[in-house]
């Protein structure tokens, strides 16, 4: 029985070990040093974003026949416009303003400093988690129906739509266990294979419509049934394109990898690489055209050529028209070739939004401090991820067309903030034309995100839950982590080293001060009220210590102390994100590096000390003593190196 225990023990203490592994990664600060990218052609990256963006015409021809009916192939038109005159011009100047992948919400990360920056992100990231999980969930669903409509599969996997999916989803969770890198050979040969087979059923539907010239009048009967108003029915499609959003999702995706797109060989490592920039702009153009070009004959043909009663939830066509076309067409040997190329595609779509997931934790919340220190490592978050997944695709019945409006909502939250980022670096900038047309596409799309939430609002239940649950664990993160050095390196300027080693020879003692007028006549007062009040010899040298606050919603910065002089009184001033963090990690640098231990002073505070609690959170002030020692005592477990902090008053 005690041996069973053991082994138990013994596994359970294996198995987390193996869960929180590091990565075999160089770290750089609190976060992930930034992996150095092998650079490929812009058209091969391409297809690494290109197996989201194209994967999604294995279920956006069913979900718009299903949202517009015979006006479809109008709708889908608007969405093309809004597609090539909205959404690419914004993401063209992402590209030039943040060529090193970085992204829109980066972009808004640093138009919009301290906390109200950094709660925008921590909402963007819930919509961006609601994109990603959703592309990994409605993926697998699709290439679910894709599996069980195939004439070759069993019969009684016809009504096991959610456990297929389950398994799918877990596949895709259990190889990321396992390690995975995405490959851009992979996704250039899926993407390749799966554009092709499009383009010739697109070809066979063109044929079919040509040849069969009664599927464009039973068309047009249905088009003007209820509105014969060309303009009505114009107005109507303004009013339906917001539930065909899916076709805009792979944008984002575009601007971040923009490390791997290859430039220029002479400007393609500077701070603003041209060669990388025009070649990712290329990428968006290409990949935004060709998808015009689908969106709007797949969206043509499935509406022509597929009866309305097999769009709907158990017919043939749900969630797979273009495969229903390829079966019809071209026999069910090329209709397997497409259905398997289809489900290639979707699952690497799902991978490509799991690496995505991945890549969000260590990139932002890390750096907030409101992440734990297990959400660097990969193979919890995986775990995480997988069972929200789960859960998703139960919730939705592994249906398609029920997580369109989720994994919508997503998408266009999304690129209305890429789009407001974009207008609000243009006023920035003072760009008066650019801001009215960016400004512009900003109401367009805040349009079509208000029309589709009202429209479907399970998308924007499923994001709040997420943006509520990273709000809180970041929150209770940042409280948990707030006693941490914080502090990623610190320098210091020729005087103040000069100071050390002048001071060096006796005690080291600094007087913590909050600077006023920074006259002589403020540090005389300062030094003789902690000399009388801590029974400093008047002969021992002292040096001031003050640190300001530069933005308060950062967790960790570089510190750089700089000497000044003010009369015969000497004073080390630096910057930081929270007081006590920095005066913490400077005396214990000020010891390893003059092999002394230093001593600080402060005085009491007065007041309420959950208030100053709050404000040490909130404004990295508060009763700074008190915090600078817990800090001290977490960093240093040996209470005989640790700096002495005295308080007096």
């Amino acid at each position: 029985m005690a041996k069973s225990i053991v082994s138990t023990k013994r596994l359970g203490s294996q198995l987390i070990h193996w869960l929180l592994e590091e990565d075999r990664r160089e770290k750089k600060g609190p976060y992930r040093k930034e992996e150095v990218h092998r650079q490929h052609s812009w058209w091969q990256v391409m297809c690494l974003t290109g197996v989201d963006y194209f994967s999604t015409l294995g279920y956006q021809p069913g979900i718009a026949a299903l949202a517009a009916g015979a006006l479809s192939p109008i709708a889908t038109l608007i969405l093309v416009l809004l597609t090539l005159f909205g959404a690419l011009p914004i993401y063209r100047r992402i590209a030039a303003e943040s060529p090193h992948g970085e992204g829109s919400i980066a972009m808004l990360e640093r138009l919009l400093p301290w906390w109200q920056g950094k709660l925008l992100v921590l909402c963007l990231l819930g919509f961006v988690a609601t994109d990603f999980i959703i592309t990994i969930t409605l993926s697998a669903a699709d290439a679910t129906a894709h599996i069980i409509e195939n004439p070759l599969t069993p019969n009684w996997l016809h009504n096991q739509t959610i456990a297929v999916t389950l398994i799918l989803v877990a596949l895709l969770g259990a190889v990321f266990l396992r390690g995975f890198r995405e490959a851009i050979g992979i996704a250039v040969v899926l993407v390749g294979a799966y554009l092709l087979l499009n383009f010739i059923v697109v070809s066979v539907g063109v044929y079919q419509i040509l040849t069969h010239t009664e599927a464009i009048a039973n068309w047009q009967t249905a088009l003007f049934a209820r509105h014969s108003n060309p303009l009505m029915l114009i107005g109507i499609s303004l009013l339906i394109f917001p539930k065909l959003a899916l076709g805009l999702s792979g944008f984002e995706t575009g601007v971040t990898v923009m490390p791997l797109v290859k430039g220029s060989s002479n400007n393609n490592t500077s701070h603003h690489p041209k060669g990388r920039i025009r070649n990712t702009r290329k990428l968006l153009t290409t990949a935004a055209v060709i998808m015009s070009f689908f969106l709007l004959t797949t969206s043509f043909i499935t509406t022509l050529l597929i009866p309305t009663a097999e769009f709907a939830s158990g017919g043939k066509a749900n969630g797979r028209a273009l495969a229903y076309l390829a079966h019809l067409y071209l026999g069910n040997a090329f209709g397997t070739i497409y259905d398997l190329s289809t489900i290639s595609i979707l699952w690497f779509a799902g991978a490509s939004a799991m690496a995505g997931l991945l890549n969000i934790v260590p990139r932002y919340l890390p750096r907030y401090g409101m992440a734990p220190n297990w959400a660097r490592v990969t193979r919890p978050l995986v775990l995480v991820y997988t069972a929200i997944a789960f859960v998703v695709t139960i919730i939705f019945k592994a249906s398609v067309e029920a997580q369109g409006g989720a994994y919508a909502t997503g998408v266009l939250v999304l690129i209305t903030s890429a789009a407001f980022a974009v207008t609000l670096s243009a006023h920035r900038h003072q760009q008066k034309r650019a801001r009215l047309v960016f400004g512009i596409i900003t109401l367009l799309f805040v349009y079509t995100t208000i029309v589709n939430i009202i429209e479907r609002p399970e998308g924007i239940r499923i994001a709040g839950f997420f943006i509520g649950a990273i709000i809180f664990t970041s929150l209770v993160s940042r409280v948990w982590r707030s006693t941490e050095l914080r502090a990623e390196r610190i320098e210091v300027d020729e005087l103040a080293a000069q100071f050390f080693a002048e001071d060096s020879q006796g005690t080291i003692r600094l007087i913590a001060n909050r600077l006023n007028t920074g006259d002589v006549l403020e540090y005389f007062m300062k030094e003789k009220e902690v000399r009388e009040d801590n029974h400093i010899p008047v002969n021992d040298p002292i040096l001031f210590l003050e640190i300001h606050v530069s933005d308060a919603s950062e967790f960790a910065d570089a510190i750089v102390v700089k000497g000044v002089q003010v009369g015969d009184y000497r004073i080390l001033r630096a910057e930081s994100a929270a007081v006590p963090n920095a005066i913490a990690a400077l005396l214990l640098y000020i010891r390893d590096q003059t092999g002394k231990i230093p001593h600080a002073y402060f005085g009491w505070v007065e007041g309420n000390p959950i208030q100053y609690l709050l404000r040490f959170i909130l404004f990295g002030e508060g009763d700074i003593a008190v915090v600078t020692r817990e800090v001290l005592r977490r960093a240093e477990k040996n209470p005989e190196m640790r700096p002495g902090i005295h308080v007096g008053g």
